[in-house]
């Protein structure tokens, strides 16, 4: 069944709170160094945080904390992206999603429920398709199912997004995951990716949403999903979410009126106890 709500809006600026966590490295199976932070009660249910493409764990900076009365949370800044530097390899989707599960394994968690936005969905896809034992519940936020059959954001979004430079391709993107109604700044946004990325570890993390193709494989999904997202989104358009309403059996979907691609931040209010309501349910 599909749901809609119009939400109120977060103000932006001045309203995240950075939660106390505990930084971690573990070291993966091909002797990569991930960094790892953990915070909320340490005997908690775990839950699985994955940020979008080009971002560390700074993204959920400001909204973890919603989650954390609740639950144990878990990041980790992927490859090329915070503390997790080195010889990036070949890497996917899935490869990604094995280092999440390195990650639990590390940590001690038998089975996390999981919470991934835009290419943080993606991979939180090949996390319960690869690893369905780990995965106790999923929330696949703004994404898609990648492959042919999933709907391309329009052509001149990428064109613009290729194109501009500098402030003006900030600004745009910022309008991208942003309604004129958010009073915060660009420069204050957690989600407009991390500065300290090379050229080469940037291009890195857009071929890795570009390839992502679950589409085939989503009706093995068995854990228990939420698909939430914005009916504005141009980065990632909605119908990507009655995509996978459609391949992923007994889900749930949440359309969120007027969100954009960062919706799950300017519509927090709402939007968080919604999933924190869902997982609840399922657990």
């Amino acid at each position: 069944m599909t749901q809609s709500y119009s939400f109120g809006l977060r103000t932006g600026e001045g309203e995240q709170h950075v939660s106390a966590r505990d930084q971690h490295t573990i070291t993966t199976r091909d002797r990569f160094r991930l960094a790892v932070q953990v915070s909320g009660p340490p005997q908690a249910p775990a839950l699985l945080l994955l940020p979008g493409q080009a971002n560390s764990h700074a993204w959920w900076d400001g909204l973890r904390s919603d989650f954390e009365p609740q639950f144990r949370t878990v990041t980790f800044d992927y490859r090329g992206t915070g503390g997790s530097r080195g010889e990036l390899g070949v890497l996917s989707t899935a490869s990604f999603a094995a280092d999440a599960a390195e990650v639990l394994d590390q940590l001690g968690i038998a089975r996390a429920a999981v919470y991934g936005t835009s290419m943080g969905g993606r991979i939180a896809q090949m996390l319960a398709l690869n690893f369905p034992d780990r995965v106790s519940a999923l929330v696949l936020g703004c994404t898609t199912p990648g492959g042919p059959h999933s709907i391309k954001r329009p052509r001149e979004v990428g064109r613009s997004l290729a194109r501009l430079r500098g402030r003006e391709h900030t600004q745009y993107l910022f309008s991208l995951f942003y309604t004129p109604d958010w009073t915060g700044a660009a420069r204050c946004s957690k989600l407009l990716g991390d500065d300290t990325m090379t050229p080469q570890e940037s291009a890195a993390h857009l071929r890795i949403s570009a390839s992502h193709n679950a589409f085939d494989r989503l009706p093995e999904i068995t854990a228990a999903t939420l698909i939430v997202h914005g009916d504005e989104d141009l980065m990632n358009p909605v119908d990507n979410a009655h995509l996978l309403h459609e391949r992923i059996a007994n889900s749930r979907i949440l359309i969120c009126r007027g969100g954009r691609h960062g919706f799950f931040e300017e519509f927090a209010e709402v939007v968080n106890p919604e999933i924190n309501g869902f997982l609840h349910d399922v657990s």
